[in-house]
């Protein structure tokens, strides 16, 4: 048995008290961790939607994103006929990205921190909106200059499962349950693992909606 085959069950037995679990080195799943400021976290959302509108853009090879997304920070995340980039300004609307709200920042480098990464400053948050149907096949964000930041991912909503692959894509990743408050943390040795999630489940959450929104931190400049 793999590891990786090893991982997925203890996973699946998993303690469900267990707050903090390795996913191997560099990687790290806070349980629940962004549940005390899931209300803040929201209402940040929605202040940053009004300035930079969801929307589901097009690759380079033509295909429309399943997940609605938009930006927040000195640098957003953005992908048309040219490929995968950042950019300063929000091309839907011409003007910057909105600044990214202190209740983001202060979280990331929280969650940074418990995964044992001091000092995350963050330039970009990219803000995905799922609906249910909605997936991110495999792929490792590597249209950052900074590699020795890690990638601080946090889930409100609807609960979602997360793909954590290796450094190779073909190997087989786990499967994560992520649920409303989880915050999932990699970097160094784990910085560039594939990942993705599954096609979002139909329901309602009480504060999302019929939505999963994910929120990832970045130090993209």
């Amino acid at each position: 048995m793999t590891k990786a085959a090893q991982l997925v069950l203890e996973l699946d037995g998993s303690d469900a008290n267990e707050l903090v679990r390795a996913l191997g080195p560099g990687a790290t799943w806070l349980r629940g961790f962004a549940l005390p400021s899931d209300r803040a976290l929201m209402e940040a959302v929605s202040a940053v939607e009004r300035a930079a509108p969801f929307r589901r853009m097009v690759t380079k090879g033509g295909f429309t994103m399943s997940a609605a997304l938009t930006s927040a920070g000195s640098l957003g995340w953005m992908t048309d006929h040219q490929g995968y980039r950042y950019s300063p300004v929000d091309p839907l609307t011409g003007s910057p990205w909105p600044l990214m709200p202190r209740v983001f920042t202060d979280l990331a480098a929280r969650a940074a921190l418990a995964a044992g990464f001091a000092e995350f400053t963050p330039d970009s948050c990219l803000v995905n909106r799922y609906d249910p149907g909605a997936r991110m096949t495999l792929h490792q964000d590597k249209n950052e200059r900074d590699y020795d930041a890690p990638i601080v991912s946090v889930s409100l909503g609807l609960p979602m499962t997360f793909l954590f692959g290796d450094l190779d894509r073909g190997e087989r990743p786990l499967r994560i349950p992520l649920a409303h408050g989880d915050v999932v943390v990699w970097g160094g040795p784990a910085r560039l693992r594939y990942h993705g999630v599954l096609a979002l489940a139909e329901g309602t959450h009480p504060l999302v909606g019929p939505h999963r929104i994910n929120l990832t931190f970045r130090k993209a400049g």
